[in-house]
């Protein structure tokens, strides 16, 4: 078991309709001890990858960036879920559908911030049905930018997304694969790595 998975079942929680809560160190309150052992271990799967932005959607998914982009030493990008006034210029946009949320957002980055020298590794906290990497994907290739790699903290095992993320030939790497969750009794099963 890894440093991920000893947190996950010491603090996570098991709800109803496939919900894992790992809010109290990941998502809500963070752990930053925690999250710079999760940048490191990006790093070290991805060190071989030539990596100049790290992208990522909002909200959750930005510290998880941070923490990664440190260890590269390169910037981070992350798709806004809502235009604001301070956004002006050509957009990348892509719909994505969140699990966790149960809605579809437009998501947006400015072009002046991807490019077709760009090489990228996607990261985000969950993956269930993969519609937020997806999205992440297009932008990156709307951009000519390379995606070089995908990082999850935490992925439904039990869900397609994936299955389907893989199947498309990108290199995926998740820290935790959750392979099932009993919410009667709050108990989970991890898959083997």
């Amino acid at each position: 078991m890894n440093f991920l998975e000893e947190r996950i079942i010491k603090d996570g929680v098991v709800k109803a309709g496939n919900v894992l809560k790992v809010d109290s160190f990941l998502n809500h309150q963070m752990d930053i001890a925690l999250m710079d052992q999760i940048g490191e271990e990006f790093y070290r799967r991805f060190s071989d990858k030539k990596v100049t932005k790290v992208l990522t959607i909002e909200s959750s998914g930005i510290a998880i960036a941070c923490s990664v982009a440190r260890c590269f030493g390169v910037p981070v990008v992350f798709a806004k879920k809502s235009k604001s006034i301070n956004i002006d210029g050509d957009m990348y946009v892509a719909e994505v559908e969140s699990f966790t949320h149960k809605n579809r957002n437009n998501v947006i980055v400015s072009k002046k911030f991807l490019n077709s020298d760009d090489h990228v590794l996607i990261v985000d906290d969950f993956l269930a049905n993969g519609c937020a990497l997806q999205g992440l994907i297009s932008i990156t290739e709307s951009s000519g930018a390379t995606v070089e790699g995908l990082g999850i903290v935490i992925e439904k095992g039990f869900q397609i997304g994936g299955t389907i993320i893989r199947n498309l030939g990108y290199k995926l790497e998740s820290l935790a694969i959750v392979e099932s969750m009993d919410c009667e009794n709050g108990t989970l099963t991890f898959r083997e790595q």
